[in-house]
């Protein structure tokens, strides 16, 4: 059980961030599509460098815990900026007729960077983890979110 605790924090913040590095080989493998979608503009090539180096960077730090509390705020901005820009559902008619379509993808892409700024949020603010074999033994415990107890298992 030793060996489970140990590593399962480092699993899931591994599953965590895993999309990210895959998303700046994207970039870089479809440059050209990927400097169409950030605009046609001198500081286009800038903005997807930038982006490349967040998506690969920060995972990295979040993964080996180094200045990873940073590094989740850097990828919590960078998924609300993306979410905001590149994932406008509410632009697209079909979304409001609740048809299939772009509005539905862009939908469901920006839910996506909702649940990674909240998965990224807590690697910034959770005071600490617990170990799995705590879960285990008290699988119906709560744990108080907000005031002076916040972070405190609720038995």
């Amino acid at each position: 059980m030793m060996l489970i605790n140990d590593y399962t924090p480092l699993l899931l913040r591994i599953f965590l961030v895993a999309l990210f590095p895959f998303r700046a080989l994207d970039k870089v493998v479809n440059w050209g599509a990927a400097i169409k979608q950030a605009g046609n503009g001198w500081f286009a090539p800038t903005i997807l460098l930038a982006a490349i180096a967040v998506e690969i960077l920060t995972p990295i730090c979040i993964v080996i815990g180094w200045h990873d509390r940073l590094a989740a705020f850097v990828l919590v901005v960078f998924c609300c900026v993306t979410a905001a820009l590149c994932h406008q559902f509410w632009r697209f008619s079909d979304f409001w007729r609740f048809r299939q379509g772009e509005g539905v993808r862009h939908f469901r892409e920006f839910l996506k960077y909702l649940g990674l700024i909240g998965g990224l949020g807590l690697v910034m603010l959770a005071p600490r983890t617990l170990d799995l074999s705590e879960v285990i033994r008290h699988p119906f415990a709560s744990t108080y979110v907000s005031g002076p107890s916040a972070g405190q298992v609720v038995p």
